[in-house]
């Protein structure tokens, strides 16, 4: 009987709120980003977490993020389970919430189980590496005060986060414009968003000749309030973004949505786009060639030269491209197929892509965009 009342005092669920608190072993998601659901201490040094969704139907990509902190110097078991889902995301380990590496872990039976060395200084447990509304900001201010682009809000979010826009302005009408972060959990393709945008921003020949014809539009961070809530994939209304481009019954869309109208209206052109994701594998999603767009052949012509770009380093990586073509979901490159009959790819990258190949193939990816637009006939 002893024993199962000391089980039972160990078995309880966290009375302490959003910080799952316990004598001895702390977890805490107060922080952009951070999520957990509920907290189960099991035994001395073993915890069951568990992650549930802001709202269903979701796409099945269980987000978690949490600093462990111990009174004292311990091992910390950590069994992770999915309310109605599976796991998507392999653990990182950060000692700083900056530095990321992979964390060893198993999984079986759905659960996945992990171990660590726990102590006063917080250590964060992460599904991806985090990039905050923060980050983005200073991101986006430092290009600003080196006058490479305009930083200005373009609209606000569900719960009135600003929606910032990067702009980089010469004498021509065209613009491409780069799209990032619709779904919260999906930092490989922020992490390609990045290098592909300073590499089209930088001062190299090729880039210097591309902003003396074309605009660019950044909108790096779509959904700020999904970023700070940890979702795995919707706004703070439960909806998910990449397909809301057909009704604009959401904020986030509405915004660039007005932002482009305008710029339209003021006899601009809108001449390309690209929208940065992630998934299971390296992937470009594009329009169909023959869907009645300009210069039909862009985006093959595109990734056929980075292909050939990428081949040297890489000869094992293929470029994929599958083009798809849904007019009713609401999806962003089908908004701009559709309104502006011109190109616009979604640029996913794999969850667990090689962090220095997503950077290379960005950079690689921009400067080959770049080369490909120029060779299109102008459009002022």
């Amino acid at each position: 009987m002893f024993r199962f009342l000391i089980f039972c005092q160990l078995f309880v669920i966290s009375t302490y709120g959003y910080a799952c608190k316990f004598s001895n072993v702390e977890f805490d998601t107060n922080f952009s980003g951070g999520r957990l659901a509920q907290c189960q201490q099991v035994s001395q040094d073993t915890f069951l977490l568990t992650l549930s969704p802001e709202n269903t139907p979701i796409n099945d990509s269980p987000w978690y993020s949490f600093k462990v902190i111990a009174t004292q110097p311990q091992t910390v078991n950590i069994v992770m389970q999915v309310n109605d889902g599976k796991h998507r995301y392999q653990p990182k380990i950060s000692r700083d919430g900056k530095h990321w590496q992979k964390q060893s872990f198993t999984l079986d039976n759905r659960k996945m189980r992990l171990s660590l060395t726990a102590s006063s200084q917080a250590t964060w447990i992460s599904g991806q590496e985090i990039i905050s509304n923060a980050d983005y900001y200073h991101w986006g201010k430092n290009l600003a005060d080196h006058q490479i682009v305009e930083q200005k809000v373009i609209g606000h979010s569900v719960q009135e986060r600003p929606i910032y826009s990067l702009a980089a302005t010469g004498k021509g009408k065209e613009w491409l414009v780069v799209l990032g972060r619709q779904h919260p959990p999906e930092l490989t393709g922020a992490l390609a968003m990045f290098p592909f945008t300073e590499t089209l921003l930088g001062v190299s020949p090729l880039a210097l000749r591309f902003r003396q014809r074309f605009n660019i539009l950044v909108v790096p961070n779509l959904n700020p309030d999904g970023v700070y809530l940890g979702n795995w994939r919707h706004n703070a209304n439960g909806v998910d973004l990449n397909r809301d481009w057909k009704n604009f019954q959401q904020p986030e869309p509405s915004a660039v949505n007005d932002y482009l109208t305008t710029l339209v209206a003021d006899k601009q052109k809108i001449a390309m786009a690209v929208d940065f994701h992630s998934t299971h594998k390296d992937i470009f999603y594009s329009m169909p060639h023959d869907y009645g767009v300009e210069n039909p052949q862009l985006v093959n012509f595109w990734l056929d030269a980075l292909q050939q770009a990428i081949a040297g380093e890489y000869p094992d990586f293929q470029v994929i491209q599958k083009p798809g073509n849904n007019p009713n979901r609401g999806v962003f490159k089908q908004y701009i197929a559709d309104k502006y009959q011109v190109h616009a790819i979604t640029y996913e990258m794999g969850d667990d892509t090689d962090r220095g190949f997503i950077d290379k193939l960005a950079v690689k990816a921009a400067n080959t965009l770049m080369t490909t637009m120029l060779a299109t006939p102008r459009q002022d």
